[in-house]
């Protein structure tokens, strides 16, 4: 099932929320694998269209099925949340994943972005939620956006350097002041 935020996917239904952005994503993220889990947060440059979303999801149910370390089978996951994050997990406490293995996840995404024409590897584009909308500001813009009001303290941030499925539920979407960034800006104080 891919979980778009402002919508939600899978082969049987769409269900569309036109007003408040549903940011409770802990509900798809599977419940049997450990909190230790690994995770990597792949963001887009872009929101995909729906149909770009149903044949992703094909192809990352076909990497999650085949998806191998040292030949064992890997305990894996891959959805797509709030239509611009692709999330992929590993459980670890059945198989270890390797550097070959890794490797074959990031060219799932390599192979998504180039299907798509969708930037996913720009780590110098920040996702913030503003207005009820996932905004991406490039890094070199934030002293302005700060200065200027778009982005406070407490804006929520996404925090894709998480690296475990517990991090992802406790630390992914964050107010600006609790992460990284806050000790590298200034932010105004509340007046």
């Amino acid at each position: 099932m891919l979980d778009t935020g402002c919508w939600i996917l899978d082969a049987r239904y769409v269900i569309i929320n036109t007003y408040i952005m549903n940011l409770n994503f802990h509900e798809h993220l599977p419940a049997d694998f450990s909190d230790g889990s690994r995770v990597w947060i792949y963001q887009c440059s872009r929101l995909f269209f729906v149909h770009e979303a149903l044949e992703m999801e094909d192809m990352m149910n076909e990497f999650v099925a085949s998806w191998k370390s040292h030949g064992a089978p890997v305990k894996g996951f891959a959805n797509l949340f709030f239509g611009r994050f692709i999330v992929l997990m590993a459980d670890e406490s059945a198989t270890t994943v390797g550097g070959c293995s890794t490797d074959s996840s990031v060219h799932l995404v390599k192979s998504i972005e180039q299907k798509f024409k969708a930037e996913m590897f720009n780590r110098q584009n920040l996702a913030f939620l503003v207005n009820e909308k996932v905004q991406l500001l490039p890094m070199n813009q934030l002293e302005y956006a700060i200065e200027n009001g778009f982005i406070n303290a407490d804006t929520p941030y996404f925090n894709n350097t998480v690296l475990t499925k517990k991090e992802l539920l406790e630390n992914w979407i964050i107010p600006v002041k609790d992460s990284w960034l806050a000790k590298r800006f200034k932010f105004p104080e509340k007046v």
